[in-house]
């Protein structure tokens, strides 16, 4: 009894194994498939002279996700991707973004596309964004900062929806001001700071012997003289 009990356990053993082994012929196979639709996709918007999506391929896939090229949600995939160029997307930029959304047509890509924006404004996810933002706008080689036109832009884009008040003041504030011409990562980093940080609009618990830039200072000032 103990030998055929032996043969059934075994049996069944074997079937379990070519069973498993089954499953990840299917889930490779599928991998597999996923990854030729997502290179399809992208063949679609691509160039074929440079190898990549270039900015007349992005506002295609703008067109047919039905969001504008200026939508904050496009700069969100550029995120996704870790895109490194501006207004251009590589081959390996768009699988690794398509594969982590799961999203190998233009209808599962527009459908992720609220899913990611969720995934980005969590507090943990959106200060690395709001990083890439500003390093996704440095354009030339060595280019450490950005013009103050281009960072109004920028600032309305990705933090006027969350700090509409914060933003649209110090916006005022660098339109009219005339020490600073550029700004650099680490004072746009200091507003983003300065928003979640500090009580607007009394500014009573900003403190100007902390370290914050100087034109946070400046902008602070700024505006206790306009309400007083």
């Amino acid at each position: 009894m103990r030998r055929a009990s032996s043969k059934k356990t075994s049996s069944n053993s074997t079937t379990s194994t070519n069973s498993s082994a089954m499953d990840l012929f299917r889930s490779g196979k599928a991998a597999t498939k996923e990854l030729e639709r997502i290179d399809q996709l992208f063949y679609s918007y691509s160039n074929e002279s440079s190898g990549m999506i270039d900015p007349e391929g992005i506002e295609y896939l703008c067109s047919d996700l039905e969001v504008e090229h200026t939508d904050v949600r496009i700069l969100m995939l550029a995120w996704k991707m870790q895109a490194e160029k501006q207004g251009y997307f590589t081959l390996e930029e768009w699988r690794k973004g398509l594969k982590a959304l799961h999203a190998d047509t233009i209808v599962k890509l527009k459908k992720a596309l609220p899913e990611l924006e969720n995934e980005v404004r969590r507090p943990s996810n959106y200060v690395e964004f709001y990083s890439y933002a500003f390093r996704y706008c440095l354009t030339e080689e060595k280019q450490k900062s950005i013009d103050i036109e281009s960072i109004c832009e920028l600032l309305e884009l990705v933090l006027g929806s969350q700090f509409p008040q914060q933003v649209d003041l110090f916006i005022q504030y660098l339109k009219t001001q005339i020490d600073y011409k550029v700004i650099n990562m680490d004072q746009w980093m200091g507003f983003y700071r300065f928003c979640n940080e500090i009580s607007f609009p009394d500014f009573n618990d900003y403190d100007e012997e902390l370290a914050w830039p100087l034109i946070l200072d400046n902008f602070v000032d700024w505006v206790k003289s306009k309400q007083s």
